[in-house]
């Protein structure tokens, strides 16, 4: 059976999904002044919506092919999501850090450099650690980075994902 159903539609919508949650939820973070310091659970609640907005759209897939899928479908569309989800974050990130917050990696880098004295290290050491951070505080090194994380978790999820969902017309007799 040649698969006549596009996975595109539901990397797309799927991406969509997944990109606009993580920005509501960072929009939230940040309302409630936690973007500096949030809290443990925020990234339990990150966690649960990537994984369920990937699981979700390989099952969406499955269900409209008939409930066939290969492993290489479920991770091609499960990396499409995470990817496009993450290319969605990383532009909030970007507006967010030029025009919202621009101080914000400066903040940062306070409230960072304040754990770092809590935990006994000395000026020096402190130093050398902001000098290798601000090496990658560059937009482009950022968003490459932001990308690179949500595809390689994305492969991570919907190569488990679609390792248990698979399902060949092989498999069907």
């Amino acid at each position: 059976m040649e698969n006549q159903v596009s996975s595109k539609s539901f990397m797309v919508n799927n991406g969509v999904i997944l990109g606009v949650v993580s920005v509501i939820l960072l929009l939230v973070t940040y309302a409630t002044g936690n973007h500096l310091n949030p809290h443990w659970s925020k990234s339990i609640i990150d966690g649960v919506v990537f994984i369920g907005v990937i699981f979700y759209g390989i099952k969406q897939f499955k269900e409209a092919n008939g409930g066939f899928l290969t492993w290489g479908e479920g991770v091609k569309i499960g990396v499409g999501i995470a990817v496009l989800g993450g290319a969605i974050v990383v532009i909030y990130n970007y507006l967010f850090m030029s025009f919202i917050e621009p101080d914000f990696m400066n903040q940062l880098m306070e409230v960072q450099n304040q754990m770092l004295i809590d935990q006994g290290m000395s000026e020096e050491q402190i130093e050398a650690a902001n000098e290798m951070s601000q090496a990658f505080q560059s937009p482009g090194i950022m968003a490459a980075g932001g990308i690179i994380a949500y595809a390689i978790g994305g492969f991570i999820v919907s190569a488990i994902t679609a390792a248990i969902m698979k399902k060949s017309e092989e498999e069907q007799y």
